[in-house]
């Protein structure tokens, strides 16, 4: 994908030169303005090196909102939204991840010190480019979601991401992506052998500062600030 298709983003930039970078991904509807707020909650030392990039989804037609259309990483075609899955919206946006890390990567930040993360439709894309990624990722962070395109993950996955950290977080009573979807992909990447640490809490499709503490803490970890 050629850098003139790379997505508008919230940038984010450290008091010091970045030394690390973090891609994140929001929710259906929502926009890269959505997740900047966490960042002064995360509790960083005040001369972190991390970037944090949000960017933009396209806007698309949602098939499930009567063709409304709205940003989206991909399309949801039906409710059983983890079977039926809208495969090219799914690799366009992976596509669009894996340019944002190149260009990290062109702006001097190694890929083992890149952190891609997504809430909902956005996490589903930050494993699925996660786990295909062709160079070891600092860890990947999937909050509220599941896995998308998981029939083709054993024969695209890359073993060089074999053993980075996947934090997913999910909420107990959430009434868009169950706890049942998110239990699903825990247990599937858990089978494959990847060290994923799961995290619940008692909310809906949201965000609580539990977790945020929970993500901070992990954060700290595999980027070592």
């Amino acid at each position: 994908m050629s850098h003139d298709s790379l997505l508008d983003c919230v940038v984010l930039e450290p008091g010091r030169p970045a030394d690390a970078s973090v891609i994140w991904l929001h929710g259906l509807g929502a926009s890269g303005h959505d997740f900047p707020p966490i960042v002064s909650e995360l509790g960083l030392p005040e001369d972190h090196g991390v970037r944090f990039l949000f960017p933009h989804a396209p806007s698309i037609p949602v098939t499930v909102n009567g063709g409304m259309v709205m940003p989206a990483w991909y399309d949801i075609l039906g409710m059983d939204f983890e079977r039926r899955v809208d495969e090219a919206g799914v690799r366009s946006s992976a596509a669009h991840a894996r340019a944002l890390i190149e260009r990290e990567k062109a702006a001097g930040i190694p890929a083992n010190r890149i952190v891609l993360a997504g809430f909902s439709q956005g996490g589903a894309i930050a494993l699925h480019e996660g786990l295909r990624h062709p160079e070891t990722l600092a860890g990947v962070l999937a909050l509220s979601t599941y896995l998308a395109c998981d029939g083709n993950l054993d024969e695209e996955r890359a073993a060089v991401n074999q053993e980075t950290s996947i934090l997913q977080c999910h909420g107990t009573q959430d009434p868009m992506v169950t706890p049942p979807m998110g239990e699903a992909a825990r247990d599937r990447l858990l089978g494959l052998g990847y060290p994923l640490e799961w995290r619940t809490y008692p909310m809906a499709h949201q965000v609580c500062s539990d977790e945020i503490s929970d993500i901070a803490t992990w954060l700290r970890r595999v980027l070592a600030v």
